[in-house]
């Protein structure tokens, strides 16, 4: 039987290991989704990339972000970090409580993508102040493959990993009051 003190030594290079998993999930999903969104657009659209960022910021602040110049664009970048930060979250805390998930990273991944490009542009999108895009299947078909690609596969691989790691007997990870088991 382990000590408080173990218990406590352990619990602390979990968390610090579950921060890790997070943040790297997180920053690897973001930057991949808005490398192949910017890559894309200057591709399809050509022209001022500001317009792109600043359509995510639209969200927001409506048809203005369009007219507010550089700190829209940058707003847009944190708005877009910031929606993968919640979806890495999402996903992390569902993963020990989903078994199915733990099958198969790489389907679960896949999955978790088109729930991701699924809720955003039916439900996210909707209710924000983007402009309406209409329909387009080639680029529709990309998009749900970027968000698949970019944003569920990594999650659920660097995410997975992080808790196959995890030592059949450690003590449950703590954030705040909440207990997370590894199972």
């Amino acid at each position: 039987m382990m000590s408080e003190q173990e218990i406590q030594s352990r619990n602390y290079i979990r968390r610090r290991s579950a921060l890790k998993a997070i943040f790297a999930a997180w920053l690897v999903a973001a930057t991949l989704d808005i490398t192949a969104a910017t890559l894309n657009y200057l591709f399809t659209f050509g022209g001022r990339l500001t317009i792109l960022y600043q359509f995510i910021a639209s969200g927001v602040f409506g048809r203005n972000a369009f007219s507010g110049g550089l700190l829209m664009a940058l707003l847009g970048l944190l708005f877009h970090y910031t929606i993968a930060l919640i979806w890495t979250l999402i996903f992390y805390f569902l993963f020990p409580r989903v078994k199915v998930f733990q099958r198969n990273r790489l389907v679960t991944g896949i999955i978790y993508g088109l729930v991701v490009w699924t809720a955003m542009n039916l439900v996210v999108l909707p209710l924000s102040g983007v402009p309406h895009i209409p329909f387009r299947p080639v680029q529709t078909t990309l998009a749900v493959l970027y968000v698949v690609f970019c944003i569920g596969v990594p999650i659920s691989m660097i995410i997975g990993k992080f808790y196959s790691v995890a030592p059949k007997d450690s003590p449950p990870v703590r954030f705040d009051n909440e207990t997370l088991t590894h199972s």
